[in-house]
């Protein structure tokens, strides 16, 4: 009983978080999986990614309803990750987890601290942008999202910022189609991981995180784009801080 409501507490806050900012519930679910309810880091992992999968669909679903997300341009910067998210996906395994660990921390950091740099100065000056570089974000984007079994929501937000010039409320809800395709492509290379999970858990921490995403797009409606902005960035440098401690002590 007390593994169920911690996996429906868990839940909730993951799915807030997804459908309010478009990413950082992965990296959240990693720690609440091993840390309260006792999985493996490898099945964290797993398990994260299709806790994610699940709940981004859903809150996909809702920020598309209400026109935010820009499905073509989000399409092609998630169809270049997907290669690379297979791939790095294979060879994260066999890669000390404290080296990821570090990584997934200074990237989340530089990209809270660009979220927080003034608007516009990150952006393309002509509006314009170069599909050879939002490919190249893509990719980066999706082996990253391999190595570290995480969404890369925290990461693509930033991306489709300042690449592709987003407004914040469109990148929210494009990032979860980019969420979604590198999550699928990820998992597809952890087949034999997510058939021994513990689905008696899964099952209601997913229940619960798709839930509180509609709640979080109701959330997102309702901030200024400057002020979720600055949320974003909060959250990540709160994940930063912890994964650090949390590789070093």
């Amino acid at each position: 009983m007390t593994a169920l409501i911690l996996a429906l507490a868990a839940g909730a806050v993951v799915g807030l978080v997804l459908g309010a900012l478009g990413g950082g519930g992965s990296v959240l679910a990693v720690p609440a999986l091993i840390y309260l309810l006792g999985f493996t880091p490898a099945a964290a992992t797993t398990a994260a990614l299709i806790i994610v999968t699940a709940t981004s669909l859903t809150a996909l679903y809702a920020h598309a309803r209400s026109r935010r997300v820009r499905w073509k341009a989000g399409a092609a910067f998630a169809a270049a990750g997907i290669l690379p998210a297979a791939t790095a996906g294979a060879a994260a395994a066999h890669l000390p987890q404290s080296a990821l660990t570090l990584a997934s921390a200074a990237i989340a950091a530089l990209s809270a601290i660009k979220m927080l740099r003034p608007a516009g100065t990150d952006r393309p000056s002509d509006g314009c942008v170069r599909p050879g570089k939002a490919a190249g974000a893509g990719a980066a984007l999706g082996t990253l999202t391999g190595l570290l079994g995480v969404g890369g929501g925290f990461l693509a937000v930033p991306a489709l910022v300042t690449v592709l010039a987003f407004e914040m409320d469109a990148a929210v809800g494009t990032s979860l189609l980019v969420i979604t395709a590198n999550s699928l492509a990820s998992l597809a290379t952890r087949a034999s991981t997510a058939a021994s999970l513990d689905w008696a858990v899964i099952g209601p921490f997913i229940a619960a995180a798709i839930l509180g995403a509609w709640d979080g797009k109701r959330i997102a409606a309702k901030v200024s784009t400057p002020r979720l902005q600055r949320i974003f960035a909060v959250v990540l440098l709160a994940v930063a801080a912890f994964m650090l401690a949390d590789a070093l002590i």
